[in-house]
């Protein structure tokens, strides 16, 4: 972003290279063998487990756990694969905190649950590292697929419709393959490339062919691709940004927070990232936390979240939240944005009525040389022949859309959480309804 009257205060370089890449490296260190038998000799290994049920793909925990702490860490890794193919970055973006560790029985009776998320990184990093890939495919059917988008439910499906014998051709609009894991998380919860890593060792399973720089829509047609191959799946996200609404949405200081991170994750040398000194985040979930925390790393002084509800009613968890606070990030809720200017963003304190939010009558304004907008995305370049619902994909349990012939899953859909692990769930699932319906 190049200085203009509204962007003077937006420079880069405000950190030495030493600290950028304190900042940015791995959040929690891995495990190492012993700290792994510890952290699993604390499981229960519970018969009816609430923490399978807690996992959206069902991996069976207590197994692995046990298998980690009988020594044998690549059995782990396979029982956690099996289900879930995207395990090594699940084990570092899942909220674990709500979902399995939220569940353990050790939480409920101790408030310290096992360590579910770090003793699944253990396991599968360690597989990934050796390059070993533990699945191989079945013989050929004949049956060609077209997944439409490589984030993690397109990643998710081709991988299982490739082990199932299909030919697949994952084609996606940008540069590399990884969608929302490379392209939308935070850089210190993907240090080291970790992104990149599970997606070289996730094509080894061979059938897939990558198709990068094809868009739906541009190129792409859904009556062609059913044309040229047996089945379509799409995983195509959502890559339209809502507005805000406001005089002053357009200043060059106002950017999506989407875009920020993108850049940040692609960009290797962090301090020649332009960051303000006074920076304020509207939204609620975790793109507003990633990117709040990300410009206090950078090296901004003074950062905000702002959010036009109260905290109960903000996506991002309590954890996620009160990680952003240990980071130096004011959180305020009940507060609307209602203009920008150069001056900084003018707020409206808001309330719950009759007839949903309003406004009180009172405002406020944060000083802001730079302005990130993280107030959610939406469904673009879906074909008119899909039949939506809130601005998404309708889907069945199977991942069956509308239009016959034609499977979707992850953030496009219906059903989803907007989890990583929701949408390789739902990767997962759909392909096997493919199968099914292939080879009958």
């Amino acid at each position: 972003m190049t200085n203009s009257p509204q962007t003077d205060g937006i420079v880069a370089g405000r950190l030495d290279d030493a600290t950028l890449a304190a900042h940015f490296d791995d959040l929690y260190p891995i495990l190492d063998d012993h700290e792994a038998r510890v952290a699993a000799d604390r499981c229960y290994f519970c018969h009816d487990a609430p923490c399978i049920t807690a996992c959206p793909t069902a991996i069976d925990i207590p197994l692995f756990i046990r298998q980690i702490q009988t020594g044998q860490p690549d059995g782990a890794a396979r029982t956690i694969l099996s289900q879930n193919i995207l395990g090594a970055m699940c084990a570092r973006v899942c909220p674990t905190e709500t979902l399995c560790e939220g569940a353990c029985v050790r939480n409920e009776a101790e408030g310290n649950p096992v360590e579910i998320g770090r003793l699944q990184r253990y396991a599968t990093d360690g597989l990934l590292l050796a390059n070993e890939h533990p699945f191989a495919r079945a013989p050929e059917t004949g049956k060609t697929v077209a997944v439409i988008g490589a984030g993690p439910a397109g990643l998710s499906a081709a991988h299982r419709l490739a082990m199932l014998g299909h030919a697949v051709t994952l084609y996606d609009t940008r540069t590399k393959a990884g969608g929302l894991n490379e392209y939308g998380i935070a850089a210190y919860k993907a240090a080291n490339g970790i992104a990149q890593a599970e997606v070289d060792w996730l094509l080894r399973i061979g059938g897939i062919t990558v198709k990068t720089g094809q868009a739906l829509g541009a190129g792409l047609t859904l009556d062609g691709l059913k044309a040229t191959h047996d089945a379509v799946f799409l995983g195509i996200g959502l890559a339209g940004v809502n507005a805000l609404n406001v005089p002053g949405e357009d200043l060059p200081a106002v950017q999506d927070a989407v875009d920020f991170i993108e850049t940040l994750r692609q960009t290797g040398d962090k301090a020649s990232l332009p960051i303000g000194r006074h920076v304020v985040v509207i939204g609620g979930g975790m793109t507003a936390v990633d990117a709040a925390v990300q410009s206090r790393l950078l090296g901004a002084e003074h950062v905000s979240i702002v959010y036009r509800r109260d905290r109960g009613a903000m996506s991002a968890s309590d954890y996620e939240l009160d990680h952003a606070a240990t980071e130096g990030v004011s959180i305020l809720t009940n507060a609307m944005p209602v203009a920008i200017s150069a001056a900084g963003v003018t707020f409206a304190y808001t309330r719950s009525g009759p007839n949903g939010l309003e406004k009180t009558g009172e405002t406020f304004t944060l000083k802001a040389d730079q302005v990130f907008k993280a107030i959610g995305q939406t469904l673009k370049g879906q074909p008119d022949a899909l039949k939506t619902q809130g601005g998404k994909i309708v889907i069945d349990a199977a991942g069956r859309t509308s239009v016959t012939g034609v499977w979707a899953g992850g953030d496009c859909a219906t059903g989803g959480e907007d989890l990583t692990v929701t949408a390789v769930a739902q990767g997962r699932d759909a392909a096997l309804d493919i199968h099914r319906a292939l080879c009958p």
